[in-house]
């Protein structure tokens, strides 16, 4: 039997999955979109892996990060549950060993890594608002009537960007439609907003940081190449871009299980078992927690959310 190890990166707006063997070599991977579903999306995530994977390995360890890390980690039963900042870190130094900052940027949120001889020396996440997001590119897209793969390559025309205020998702949509109403033209505001997404990134995410060479861009958006290209002229330096950037997470999650020693057999038919998770308001007491219980084909599999033990589900 040659081992594997599987590593799930749960986000807002899509699924990531990889299986790597001993040596961090990609086995199988999956790219979906969550679609407010979590584990459903995994399910599907694990059923087009399993399509792709030798049958002569076997999955011992599993790794989950992302928003919905936790729950996840509970339904497949993870042996490592780790937060994005650690699971981007490990994942990008296993494909850039000496890569000093991590510029990444999803679908609803965004965030800053620096590393210095391979250990996490500062970070900072922008979640309170989505503007400058993957999120907030897409509806700008449907805004302009565009595809959202033509939005690059139409931005990379302009000769003049115009000034898009970015700060806010609401304004920004406001001084969009301003924009052309005056008279821009599409390939201008459009590169004004791929701009826009760098700079709010810089002066909110990146405030105070000491950004070092070699850059490494992922997530959804730096896919974007306008983006990738103003990133560079702002910080006057290149910006890497992997290919499989959007599986960083997932692969850094699945190079930190291998070090678990709780090895099991994954068993790929889990995405037959129902699972279903309800909301519940604990009366108990004056907190009025709202716990999160998580069944199994109808049994309580667990429960968190609770602050005393009053609100301990059983």
């Amino acid at each position: 039997m040659k081992k594997a190890y599987l590593g799930i990166d749960i986000g807002s707006i899509s699924t990531k999955g990889i299986v790597i063997d001993e040596n961090n070599n990609t086995l199988a991977d999956s790219y979906l979109w969550t679609l407010g579903n979590p584990i459903q999306a995994v399910k599907n995530v694990l059923n087009e892996i399993a399509g792709k994977m030798d049958g002569s390995y076997t999955v011992v360890n599993i790794g989950t990060t992302g928003s919905a890390r936790k729950l996840i980690g509970t339904v497949l039963g993870a042996q490592v549950v780790k937060n994005e900042i650690t699971a981007h870190a490990v994942g990008t130094l296993s494909v850039v060993p000496d890569v000093k900052t991590i510029l990444e940027i999803g679908g609803q949120d965004s965030k800053i890594i620096l590393i210095n001889q391979g250990v996490v020396m500062d970070y900072a996440m922008n979640t309170l608002c989505a503007a400058g997001t993957g999120s907030f590119l897409t509806s700008q897209a449907k805004r302009l009537d565009l595809d959202l793969d033509d939005f690059a390559s139409l931005a990379l025309t302009s000769e003049n960007p115009a000034k898009i205020a970015a700060r806010c998702t609401v304004f920004a949509e406001s001084d969009l439609v301003h924009k052309a109403q005056i008279g821009h033209s599409k390939a201008d505001i459009v590169a004004g907003l791929c701009r826009a997404i760098v700079m709010n990134y810089l002066n909110n995410v990146g405030k105070g940081k000491q950004i070092k060479s070699p850059v490494v861009f992922q997530g959804g958006v730096s896919k974007n190449s306008a983006v990738v290209k103003e990133f560079e002229k702002e910080l006057q330096m290149p910006v890497h871009v992997d290919p499989n950037g959007h599986l960083m997470g997932a692969l850094g999650v699945a190079v930190l299980c291998k070090a678990s020693k709780e090895e099991t057999s994954f068993d790929f038919s889990i995405t037959d078992i129902d699972f279903v998770t309800k909301g519940i308001e604990c009366t108990h007491c004056p907190n009025n927690c709202e716990i999160i219980c998580v069944y199994k084909n109808g049994t309580l599999l667990d429960a968190w959310g609770n602050r005393c033990e009053q609100g301990a589900q059983k």
